[in-house]
């Protein structure tokens, strides 16, 4: 019987819920180039909050054993006796929306330098269509200097993790497998089902398990900017959105999307990967393509919507003081990838607002570094000209709102979130 030991790639929002989920059964080792992220974790602290304390200690191992447990480690020969590696880190876009392979490619020259004959690489990754096979193979063959499926072998497993959805865990998720060959496939479908409570569907190429991870966000982007233009549409009728959405959502196979700012680490970025891939082969994916320029605009208009009502009220927009609540990509997460709220902020900024950031859940030193931008975990006590709800965390549902608004300030709320009661104007 085959002796399993599973290395995990990086123990990110993807990587450690599911080494987590693996060390349950098999000895797992984590590794993360990030020195500071394994200390933490050997701690027992993940800061991104997908693995509370108790059950990340309930698992974690202070040594390496052929025991069931997780050991984090940055230490490259930590991972050299595993005879499993599952790539779980992050595929983003350049600031043109150009797929970026670069984590991909070192985390496949990592993996290279310590594979063995008949050792299994997972990835995990989203990525366009291809990539596995004609991307990061021709990486471990080259590293290694093993031949593809005749020394080793190669499977891809998209993930699904829906960051800070505590009911929709990994385990909870039907899992999409596929293998270089048959036999590869099996064993990897094999590995997931023994885990994944939900099940798992065993996908005939990798290519398909590929194409069908890169479309389901695809699908949810083209449909949120749908939304996204009707409220455009049902703003200048001065009929509200969510009351549209409401009535409509009735029917039975009315899909209940809701409009907003499309951002983070899948949805705002998946659908540029496919469209990549596409042009490669002389198709130019239009509507794709539209639903992302409407979902990436969303800021811009938002910023204009609030800066519209402000004058209404006769309230300079220049040096006036606004709030904006929330800076993360989602709700009671504190994951800021590719978050489409500082579009938002940077366009208030532009017209000559003082712009306060309160965020409950956001690392202020991550919003600072990733975008230049100040965010305070506690609110300031002061008055505003206007307050914009970007993002509906749970501690913004109970904020005394007559508190923080000057006698004279508008409410904009883009989640459709707060008491109407205190709302100007929703999305």
């Amino acid at each position: 019987m085959e002796q399993i030991k599973i290395a995990i790639i990086g123990l990110g929002y993807v990587g450690l819920p599911l080494a987590r989920l693996f060390a349950t059964k098999y000895p797992v080792v984590g590794f993360d180039v990030n020195e500071n992220r394994v200390s933490e974790l050997k701690s027992g602290i993940d800061k991104t909050l997908e693995v509370d304390k108790e059950t990340l200690q309930g698992v974690l191992v202070k040594e390496k054993s052929i025991e069931n447990g997780l050991f984090c480690s940055s230490t490259i020969t930590d991972i050299v006796d595993c005879n499993y590696f599952v790539v779980t880190v992050p595929t983003p876009v350049d600031k043109n929306n150009r797929p970026v392979l670069t984590p991909l490619i070192k985390a496949s020259e990592t993996v290279g330098g310590v594979l063995k004959k008949g050792d299994v690489v997972i990835y995990e990754s989203t990525v366009y269509p291809g990539a596995t096979e004609e991307d990061c193979v021709p990486i471990l063959e080259k590293i290694s200097g093993f031949k593809f499926n005749k020394d080793f072998f190669v499977g891809y497993s998209p993930e699904r993790i829906n960051p800070g959805d505590k009911k929709h865990t990994v385990d909870k998720i039907l899992k999409v497998t596929s293998g270089s060959t048959k036999e590869t496939g099996k064993k990897v479908d094999k590995l997931y089902a023994s885990v994944i409570s939900a099940g798992t569907h065993l996908a005939p190429t990798i290519k398909v398990a590929e194409a069908a991870k890169v479309i389901e966000n695809s699908q949810r982007d083209i449909n949120i900017a749908f939304v996204n233009e009707l409220a455009k549409i049902f703003g200048l009728m001065d009929i509200n959105t969510q009351d549209v959405l409401e009535a409509a959502g009735t029917k039975w196979n009315f899909l209940p999307f809701k409009p907003g700012l499309v951002g983070g680490h899948c949805i705002g970025v998946d659908p540029y990967y496919l469209a990549q891939k596409a042009q490669e082969y002389g198709y130019h994916p239009e509507i794709i393509l539209a639903g992302r320029r409407v979902n990436d605009g969303m800021g811009k208009y938002v910023a204009s919507e609030v800066a519209k009502l402000m004058i209404q009220k006769d309230i300079e927009v220049k040096a006036a003081e606004v709030l904006v609540l929330g800076i993360t990509f989602k709700e009671n997460c504190p994951d800021v990838r590719n978050t489409k709220a500082v579009d938002l902020i940077y366009e208030l900024k532009d017209y000559g607002a003082n712009v306060t950031i309160f965020d409950p859940h956001a690392n202020s030193n991550e919003v600072e570094r990733e975008y230049d931008l100040e965010s305070k975990m506690i609110l300031p006590s002061k008055e505003f000209d206007a307050i914009v709800l970007a993002v509906s965390h749970k501690e913004f549902q109970n904020l005394n709102f007559e508190k923080i608004k000057k006698e004279k300030s508008i409410v904009y709320d883009v989640k459709n979130f707060l008491n109407s009661e205190f709302v100007d104007k929703s999305l």
